[in-house]
């Protein structure tokens, strides 16, 4: 149907503690595949992402510490995950599953990343269980290579994509556009081209008017000929990190919104699928799964 991005390291076991957030990524494919909306052959294991196009975003010095595991232990800790060198494989394998992904869909007009979405890895040091930024680096790699000319980033994540706004600030051929809550970490906000910030408890009809009548100006403002979707499932009143009151169904909306505009414009679109942490498993299941149904309904 379309690809999809997953390797078992994906879900690597952590110490007690971090272990819930990472449960998705093995139940995730699971169920789509109990629900027909993925067959096995959908899925491809991405390799180990080669060391130039990370440095393309991301500085040699920073690189070079996270391969070698000498982080300071403040860098470390503004990680949040013990770092280790499975955790930094895992990393090296989402980058390389975005960058395969987004070429796939330049055919298939959309893939997925059952992990990615580090929105908050800047070019200089991770943060926030974030080490590298797995779209910016797939965007410059398609940038690069000259499979597009012009990129626009739809972050819709309950957090700032803070990390992406600084990698391609002052860079005219990417568009970052992130909404998020307005009291959400990161506290210190930087600027994206587009930064919608909301307050506290906004509803489905407030977050799908906004997102429904800025995402199509942006398309015929910017011309983008690719666009980058981190669909993060933390916008739920339900989720522990998000301040966002959408439902189950508004958050399918805002799915339907981004796919039916891509597929109008005729933009290819990979999508990572970003936060998720509500504290019954099987609501930030399904809440991922609606996005691939969506996207099943669409392309």
């Amino acid at each position: 149907m379309f690809p999809i991005a997953y390797h078992p390291i994906y879900k690597h076991p952590l110490p007690e503690g971090h272990r819930f957030p990472m449960l998705k990524y093995e139940l995730l494919p699971q169920q789509l595949l109990h629900e027909g909306i993925a067959e096995a052959s959908d899925f491809f294991e991405p390799e180990i992402c080669k060391i130039e196009p990370i440095l393309n975003i991301h500085t040699e010095e920073y690189v070079n510490h996270l391969l070698n595991l000498s982080l300071n232990p403040r860098s470390a800790r503004k990680i949040g995950f013990p770092l280790s060198a499975a955790l930094v494989e895992r990393e090296l394998r989402i980058a390389e599953g975005t960058i395969v992904g987004a070429q796939k869909a330049l055919t298939t007009k959309v893939s997925f990343n059952i992990a990615g979405g580090t929105h908050h890895a800047y070019s200089t040091h991770g943060e926030a269980f974030c080490l590298l930024n797995d779209q910016a680096i797939a965007a410059q790699f398609l940038l690069d290579k000259k499979f597009a000319t012009k990129i626009l980033i739809i972050d819709l994540d309950v957090h700032q994509g803070n990390g992406t706004a600084e990698i391609f600030q002052g860079n005219s051929s990417v568009f970052t556009f992130s909404t998020h809550g307005k009291t959400n970490y990161p506290f210190k906000k930087e600027k994206s081209d587009l930064d919608i910030a909301f307050e506290n408890n906004t509803t489905d009809d407030a977050f799908l008017t906004i997102i429904q009548s800025i995402i199509p100006k942006l398309i015929n403002e910017q011309k983008p000929d690719f666009i980058f979707y981190l669909a993060g499932v933390d916008i739920l009143e339900s989720d522990k990190l998000g301040k966002l009151s959408c439902s189950i169904d508004g958050c399918k909306k805002r799915d339907e919104i981004v796919f039916n505009l891509c597929s109008q414009f005729q933009i290819p679109v990979q999508v990572s699928m970003g936060g998720g942490y509500s504290p019954d498993i099987k609501t930030i299941i399904d809440a991922h799964a609606n996005t691939y149904k969506a996207a099943k309904s669409i392309f």
